[in-house]
Parts: structure tokens; C-alpha cells; sequence
């Protein structure tokens, strides 16, 4: 099934369909967009994204091996995915044929693939730092992929180590691993993988600044082109379009009044009308980098009370930004958002403000380490601690059943001395993109 996470990785066409399909009617569909029009307007921004180089994935590996030793792991396994990819550039599509990249605490990293999917591999693995030495162990569609992994494991002298499966290893991988080393044991490998992908360098923020330039880009550009009787999937329609035209993949999920209560919104068919509020929430991914944006506003003139809670809501996200600094303890973070909110009359707890404050975000929309209460990556037995690097959404939210929700979302990212967001907040229901 699809979900959010996965949602961009689809292209202009597939984000488009899903988010028509997922969010009420029928799918969207590209609209025809006029030469002269906001959206025709824009510009392909293509240019300005950089690709991750080999020297910088060599790095990364390096870092995973020093980490290893730290957490007393022999080697690292992975399958198809943004963790495969953000070491070693493979992009692989998982199947139930076993296909994985063996990474030893010392030495070369091994792959083993289906042999029919050997060349296709190597073409991939060329790509990345382990094609200067490419280790590919194959097997037939008779014989056991386990034992393979077994086999490449013997070869390295580890298959009595500590194996760390990368945490969306399938259970019947991690299974028929198991069996197959019983000498060998099997353990998480989230202080690895999530040590290293939760602090960006500076080049994965700059691809993430501009990820989220655009994705503002494109969001103004569908609002300026709202008008009343249309419907959430005809604006979902323009968001995906006015991405395309940037030339990034994206869209985004669009509720409409009383439905922008329910955080992911409703399968049921909206209208846009005059008055009432909408609540959109997307991104797009430059060189498989994720945005993450939510924008709140009204056509035409919201009531006192939409005001005012977006204006609990700009102060809770502000309230975050400010918390957030090198040191501070994850969960710290939505604690500060969340006061402003319970201390406004929406509380207690999460009775309006329904879910976490924020969540990493990177290679995945939503990835280590998250901002929350009892966040689940500890280190010492504490909450993880912020740190230089870290990319979090900044995402607080106040949802009134059967009237309407508000949430306000951008990424920020930790400085050394505090945090900052890659766009500007919103400024206020009638004029969202306004800059104050």
C-alpha cells in the first residue's frame, strides 16, 4: 500500500493519482495550464541540484564502519532502499527475490543479487564507491539466497559476528538469514543507519533548501490559481502540476473545510467555497531529498475563530523554533509547541493537537530521529539529544472535529547554536506567502 513516505517517490503522473485516489474521488489529472498563468510561468530549477558525489558516499560508508566498531557490530546488511541508496547509490526495487549489500566492519562491502539481475547490479554498483571493487555474489532461481549470504559471510571470516539488518529488512529476509549464519547474531542496525543519516552535510541541506524553495514555489503558485467550485483534487491537480513545471516530482494532499480536522485527510469529495478553509501538505524530492510542507488558508475571508487558532498555531511553531538547539532533548522540542497550544484552551495533551510535533526527515519523508515525547532512539537511556545537522519538520496542528483543522509546516534544520527553517512561516490565513 502506499503511504505518505513513499508517496513522492512516484513522479509527477503517480503523485498526482495518489493523492486524487487516497484523498476523496476520483484520481487528479494533469490539468492544461496556460502559457501566461502563475504556473506557466515557472521556471525548471533542474539546474540548480547537485548529485551526491562518490567521494561523499565512500564517506558515508567510512563513518558506518567507525560506528560499527562503536556498537560492536561485524556487518551491516540492507536491502533495496534509501538507507542502500545513500551508501552505495544502488536503487533497487524490492521483490521477494533476495537482493542485498553486506557492508563488513572492515574491508569491502559485498552484494548478493538473483544471478539473472547480475549485470543490471553491477551497471548500478558502478555508480557508487563499491564499484571501484565490485563484490557480487549470485544465486540461482533453485538455490538459496540464504546460503549465499552465508557463503559471502564465510569469505569474510564473519559468519560467527554480529549481523545489524537494517530496520526495513522483511521479516522473511531476516528470517532466512538467521537460519542460514545460526552461529551468527542478528541484531538491529538503527544506531548505525540512523547515526549516520540523521546529521546531513551541508550539501544534503543545501539539496533540502532547495527542495523546499520549490515545493513553496509551487504551493504559491496552485493558490494563486484557486477559485471557488473547484475541487481538492483539481487543486491537487495544479500543486502537482506547478512542481512538474519546476522540475522536481511532487503534489500534495489537499482537505477542504470541516475534512482539514482529520491530520491526513478524507476520502469523501470536497468543493473549495468562499470562506472555507484549506489544508494542504506535500513536498517533493530533489536528488532523493525529501520537502515536507503544510499550508493552511482560506478563499475569501476567514471567521474570528480561524484566526485565532492560526494564530495559536504560528506561535506553537514558533515556540518549537526557538526550543530547538544543540543539547535539547528531542522530546523538549514538542513539549514547548505543545504548551502554547494547551495553555490557548486546546488541550489537554493531545486532545486537539493530535499528533507529534515533528519528525526527522532526509532520503525519507519521515526517517530518525523524531520530536516527541518518549521518542524511541535513545542513547544512555535518555531522549537522543539535538545536534548540528539534524532536519526535522516543524509541523504543530490544532483540529476541531466537524469544523475545521489547522497545521502549519516547514523543515528546519539545527544550526550550531540554535535551529532554522529552509522557508518562511506562513504569514496568515488570506495571504499565506506573504513575507512578513
Amino acid at each position: 500500500m502506499p503511504t505518505r513516505r513513499s508517496l513522492f517517490a512516484l513522479g509527477f503522473s503517480g503523485a498526482a493519482l495518489l493523492h486524487g485516489a487516497g484523498q476523496g474521488g476520483r484520481p487528479s489529472v494533469e490539468p492544461a495550464i496556460p502559457a501566461d498563468s502563475p504556473i506557466g510561468r515557472l521556471k525548471n530549477r533542474k539546474s540548480e541540484a547537485n548529485p551526491i558525489t562518490t567521494d561523499e558516499r565512500q564517506a558515508r560508508v567510512d563513518k558506518a564502519q567507525q560506528l560499527m566498531r562503536e556498537n560492536k557490530l561485524d556487518a551491516l546488511v540492507m536491502i533495496g532502499g534509501p538507507t542502500l541508496e545513500y551508501f552505495s547509490n544502488v536503487r533497487w526495487w524490492n521483490s521477494e527475490r533476495l537482493f542485498v549489500m553486506v557492508m563488513p566492519q572492515k574491508g569491502e562491502p559485498f552484494f548478493v543479487s538473483p544471478a539473472f539481475e547480475k549485470d543490471r547490479a553491477l551497471e548500478q554498483i558502478a555508480q557508487g564507491p563499491a564499484g571501484k571493487y565490485p563484490h557480487v555474489f549470485t544465486w540461482q532461481e533453485d538455490e538459496s539466497a540464504y546460503q549465499t549470504v552465508a557463503f559471502g559471510l564465510k569469505e569474510r571470516g564473519i559468519s560467527t559476528g554480529r549481523l545489524g539488518l537494517e530496520e526495513t529488512v522483511k521479516f522473511v529476509f531476516a528470517d532466512g538469514i538467521g537460519k542460514a549464519v545460526p552461529a551468527a547474531t542478528v541484531s538491529s542496525a538503527t544506531a548505525v543507519t540512523a547515526g549516520c543519516r540523521m546529521i546531513k552535510s551541508q550539501h544534503e541541506l543545501d539539496l533540502m533548501k532547495l527542495a523546499n524553495s520549490v515545493t513553496l514555489q509551487a504551493y504559491e503558485a496552485a493558490w494563486k490559481s484557486l477559485r471557488d467550485g473547484m475541487t481538492q483534487n483539481e487543486f491537487a491537480g495544479l500543486v502537482a502540476a506547478a512542481h512538474a513545471k519546476l522540475g522536481f516530482p511532487g503534489g500534495a494532499g489537499v482537505q477542504v473545510g470541516e475534512n482539514s480536522a482529520l491530520p491526513h485527510g478524507s476520502a469523501q469529495p470536497q468543493a473549495v467555497r468562499e470562506g472555507t478553509i484549506l489544508l494542504i501538505d506535500g513536498g517533493c524530492q530533489v536528488e532523493g531529498y525529501h520537502s515536507d510542507i503544510s499550508r493552511t488558508f482560506v478563499l475569501g475571508k476567514p471567521t474570528d475563530k480561524m484566526k485565532s487558532v492560526f494564530d495559536i498555531v504560528h506561535r506553537a511553531q514558533s515556540a518549537a523554533l526557538a526550543a530547538a538547539k544543540p543539547g535539547v532533548p528531542c522530546d523538549a522540542v514538542d513539549t514547548a509547541a505543545r504548551k502554547v497550544i494547551v495553555d490557548a484552551g486546546y488541550g489537554p495533551g493531545f486532545k486537539y493537537f493530535t499528533h507529534r510535533l515533528g519528525h526527522g526527515i532526509g532520503l525519507e519523508g519521515h526517517e530518525w530521529p523524531y520530536l516527541m515525547k518518549n521518542n524511541t532512539l535513545v542513547k544512555d537511556g535518555k531522549s537522543l539529544a539535538l545536534a548540528p545537522g539534524m532536519t526535522f519538520s516543524d509541523e504543530p496542528g490544532v483540529y476541531i472535529p466537524g469544523e475545521f483543522g489547522v497545521r502549519l509546516e516547514d523543515d528546519m534544520h539545527i544550526t550550531d547554536h540554535g535551529a532554522e527553517l529552509f522557508t518562511p512561516q506562513s504569514y496568515s490565513l488570506e495571504d499565506p506567502f506573504r513575507v512578513a
